[in-house]
């Protein structure tokens, strides 16, 4: 079975929009879907770039990998935290795997990749490469080379959340396309078995425009200029996919994955001012305005609890003979949670009815846990609102958010097309979950699929 493998990443690519009854003209993805198989992807817990690309490519959940977010604690102290590059991804990935097993690879774009890390082959880093003048190729004269043959690559645009709408959508454009750009040369120029990019524009257009698309957004306007903002960037991106796809050769099986989904946001939860409100979370004088939970001089001594902010919220603990001044008795700590994930499930929204929030445990959702997780993980509204971190809010609720403007949320699936070249296409799979890609893209480039990786393969029209 052993051949070429290409693997188109897609950000954020939402299933309503490539499967669905609404979903938009894309030829290339469905003359893929027509010769393969193909599917909605559950994504992992939290359905977030970070872990979801280094959970999918490891085949290990986020706990296994220590992964809860882009930052994680580093300690037991109150405000420590480590933002998750590269380096903090410690499981090899299917190019480490490949690579041992003298497969030539090449992997471009691809989030948590910097800083880089030898492979047989090439890679060019992607999301969370801190800027264009970083060391973000191997080997390291391949960024001379690309810069000589193509020109500057772009990591990401600089600020997606701003109100000029038309300038980024012109800069989102660009970096499509300069992505699309570095992929086509290193195909040609590289003699490769498996090639993998990532393109992040999809997931930075959802989150600038998806109240100017979606009717169903309670800000959407119609008539609006951006209205069909959606419909032709897709569009835009089939194209290039389409031309990839036929640079391969007839013979290079392909795969077009996301890492999660996209809905719209109707608000947010001003977390920690819920804590606040609860009894949980005590600051020592309030705020002058709005300001960072960071920035707030936090009575430790009278606090039991506190948040991060984002597209969900992880609630930390401070528990006694854990963190340096808990409050929570150690033999009292899962009544606590229980207590806390009680109140946060019946919480209701601000039209007085039950919000559907749900509060999982880690422990619930992982294989095992991994350095330091969050005590509780809360999507807020099954995801249809976001977290909101900081304080001196006059409300737990706002419908602005607190790192400027913002119209969607992550949501649970994205999507999974497989051409494998055997012909045996047009069949819809049930039941794909991020486990199963690793697993896959290691059978079909012929290597064993390690024991630890608990995914099972997608082969045959089984999953």
């Amino acid at each position: 079975m052993s051949r070429r493998l290409l693997v188109i990443g897609l950000d954020c690519a939402t299933p309503q929009f490539i499967f669905g009854p609404d979903a938009f003209e894309l030829p290339n993805l469905r003359a893929l879907m027509r010769r393969g198989a193909w599917g909605t992807l559950e994504s992992c817990h939290p359905p977030i770039t970070v872990p979801a690309w280094a959970a999918m490519l490891s085949g290990k959940d986020p706990g296994t990998l220590g992964l809860y977010g882009f930052r994680n604690r580093r300690d037991h102290s109150y405000h420590a935290m480590d933002t998750a590059d590269g380096a903090a991804v410690r499981e090899p990935r299917v190019w480490d795997i490949l690579s041992r097993q003298g497969k030539k690879c090449v992997a471009l774009g691809v989030p948590q990749t910097y800083p880089v890390r030898p492979l047989n082959g090439w890679l060019v880093a992607g999301f969370l490469t801190p800027n264009e003048e970083a060391p973000y190729t191997y080997p390291g004269p391949l960024k001379d080379e690309l810069r000589r043959e193509i020109g500057p690559y772009m990591i990401d645009v600089k600020d997606f959340r701003t109100d000029d709408r038309a300038a980024l959508l012109e800069r989102l454009y660009a970096l499509m396309e300069n992505r699309f750009r570095h992929a086509r040369y290193l195909l040609a120029s590289k003699p490769w078995d498996f090639f993998m990019m990532v393109d992040m524009a999809i997931d930075r257009l959802h989150h600038a425009f998806w109240r100017f698309c979606d009717p169903a957004h309670p800000a959407y306007e119609p008539g609006n200029p951006f209205e069909h903002v959606f419909r032709d960037f897709y569009r835009a991106v089939d194209a290039r996919v389409g031309e990839l796809i036929a640079q391969a050769g007839s013979d290079t099986a392909v795969m077009v994955v996301s890492d999660h989904g996209a809905r719209g946001m109707a608000g947010g939860v001003c977390v920690n001012q819920w804590l606040i409100r609860e009894g949980l979370l005590t600051l020592k004088r309030p705020p002058d305005g709005r300001a960072r939970i960071e920035d707030c001089p936090i009575d430790w001594v009278r606090t039991k609890a506190w948040s991060s902010g984002g597209y969900y919220a992880r609630i930390f603990f401070n528990v006694e003979g854990r963190e340096p001044l808990g409050q929570i008795p150690a033999a009292g700590y899962e009544a606590f949670r229980d207590d806390v994930a009680a109140r946060l499930e019946s919480m209701c929204g601000p039209d007085g009815r039950p919000l559907g929030n749900r509060a999982l445990k880690p422990q619930d959702l992982y294989a095992q846990v991994t350095g330091i997780a969050p005590d509780l993980i809360v999507y807020w509204g099954n995801l249809r609102w976001r977290s909101v971190g900081s304080v001196g809010y006059d409300d737990i609720f706002t419908f602005e958010n607190d790192t400027g403007p913002d119209d969607a949320n992550h949501d649970y699936h994205g999507i999974f097309i497989l051409d494998d070249r055997t012909g045996a296409g047009g069949r819809e799979l049930q039941g794909l979950a991020l486990p199963a890609v690793a697993p896959t893209m290691l059978r079909l480039m012929d290597v064993p699929v390690p024991a630890d990786m608990p995914g099972r393969p997608i082969v045959e029209g089984q999953t």
